[in-house]
Parts: C-alpha cells; sequence; structure tokens
C-alpha cells in the first residue's frame, strides 16, 4: 500500500516500444586508462529482412555501453555475460540516449539481474533481483485498490515497460524507489523479517525461477542498495527498463522506437 504521492511524481508510463533493425550484437571488450568500452554494431541496412517493412532503410549505427574505474574488468565481465536481450536494451537506450540525460536501469526478468547505469551510459554495478511470483508482463487491473496481502500468486507480477523512478518512502518510512507508484512496485531492499532467511536463500540461487517470490517489487541486496541503488536513484529521478518474459524484447522497444523517427 503506497503511502503519500511523492511531490512532482509522473505516473510511470509503460510503454509498447517494434524493432528498428536486426541486431547482431558482436561484443568486444577493450580496456584503456581504468575505461572499457563494450562496442556493438548493427547491420547495415542491406542485411536487413525486406519483407519486413520494419527493417528496411534503416542506417547501421555503432553503438558504446562503457565501464569505467579501477574494476573495469569485472564490470566488462558483467556485460560480457548478460543475456542477449539485456544487451539488446543496454545498446538500444545509449544509442538512442533514451534515458533522457538520468541514471537508468535495465532489468532482466528472465534472468532475474539488475543493471545500473550512469547518465551517461557507465555501468555501475549488477545484481541478482528478487521479482514478482507471478508469470506475465503487466499488472492485474485495480491493483492500485487492492492490498498486497489479497493478490494471489498469479497476480503478484513485475510489470515490463519504460519507467521514471521517483525516490520515496513506504506506509512505514523505508526509503525506496518508486518504480511504478500505481501499481506499488518499487526497488527495495531484502528486509530483516520473517522471509529472509527464505528470500537470501533464493537470491543466492543460480537458478532465475527461484527468485520469483516477491509481491511484484524488485528486491536487491541490502548492501546493493545502500552503495549503488540509493546512490544513484534515491535523490534523482531516473529511467528503468523492465525487460519482458512473455514477448520478444524487440517487441518492447520496437513500437517505441518507430516513434521516434515521427516528424
Amino acid at each position: 500500500m503506497p503511502a503519500v504521492v511523492p511531490s512532482g511524481f509522473r505516473p510511470c508510463q509503460p510503454e509498447l516500444m517494434p524493432l528498428k533493425s536486426s541486431f547482431s550484437v558482436a561484443v568486444a571488450a577493450c580496456f584503456a586508462a581504468s575505461i572499457t568500452l563494450i562496442q556493438a554494431s548493427a547491420f547495415a541496412a542491406s542485411n536487413a529482412d525486406t519483407s519486413n517493412p520494419q527493417q528496411v532503410g534503416q542506417s547501421p549505427q555503432a553503438v558504446r555501453v562503457a565501464v569505467a574505474g579501477g574494476d573495469g574488468h569485472l564490470k566488462a565481465s558483467m556485460l560480457e555475460t548478460a543475456s542477449g536481450d539485456a544487451r539488446f536494451a543496454m545498446q538500444w537506450v545509449a544509442g538512442n540516449r533514451d534515458n533522457e540525460g538520468m541514471p537508468f536501469v535495465i532489468v532482466d526478468k528472465k534472468s532475474a539481474q539488475m543493471y545500473v547505469f550512469e547518465a551517461d551510459g557507465r555501468l555501475v554495478n549488477s545484481t541478482p533481483v528478487l521479482l514478482g511470483a507471478g508469470f506475465g508482463d503487466a499488472s492485474v487491473p485495480g491493483i492500485e485498490k487492492r492490498d498486497v496481502s489479497s493478490l494471489r500468486t498469479e497476480e503478484k507480477t513485475t510489470p515490463a515497460g519504460r519507467f521514471v523512478s521517483e525516490p520515496g518512502r513506504n506506509l512505514t518510512g523505508e526509503d525506496i524507489v518508486w518504480v511504478d507508484y500505481g501499481a506499488k512496485i518499487a526497488i527495495h531492499r531484502l528486509r530483516p523479517d520473517a522471509s529472509l532467511r527464505l528470500r537470501s536463500q533464493r537470491m543466492a540461487s543460480s537458478e532465475p525461477d527461484a527468485k520469483r517470490v516477491s509481491a511484484g517489487c524488485i528486491v536487491v541486496p541490502v548492501a546493493f542498495y545502500e552503495e549503488v541503488v540509493k546512490p544513484m536513484l534515491g535523490k534523482r529521478r531516473g529511467m528503468v527498463y523492465v525487460l519482458p518474459e512473455s514477448r520478444p524484447v524487440q517487441n518492447m522497444f520496437g513500437a517505441y522506437d518507430l516513434s521516434l523517427s515521427q516528424p
């Protein structure tokens, strides 16, 4: 149950986003002066599928996602081991500067992994996350009027989409990051309650399905919240991209992609 609506908060608006072109992501890490660049290039227009009008007439583009700092090798490894969906989203957001100058987050529901980026596209860190117990990419209708305790397992979904996050507090006064205020979805710490032991075990599991235990919120380890989420998103707005699990990620970004090309 959410607390008071944050001042100036814009309700999160998930966006169906059609694929601009077929991407073949070739990731190469190069290290220089503690900065590692992960570079991916798109297929040339001549390689586009001419049977698909969404893929015709698009020019190739090269996009860079950077990682900086003394642990550049570790961060490069995080990007290299990311799923194809996550890498696609990283390249798309960075290439289109869709984050609007804000720090941004990519939540890959299929792998139960979250990536946090600086506003300029540099990877800050990544972490396993706990997600909604229910499979699906939309919140159930009327969830804003429901108490969390009344939700059935299949209704405890983490909605997919593009959201403007907002720092705030819940009814207990805990500082959190609202992702979708209306649907009561937030990024928050692993809490020291009766579920702590079980949730800690689930967080440590190598199986993504084991991490589907929340009521819909995106739950991160306490240290990650304090060291990464709070500094990056705890005092300002950010952009959060929750990748779908019931449809191709390209479909999510594709419709939004077309809107960028409109005059």
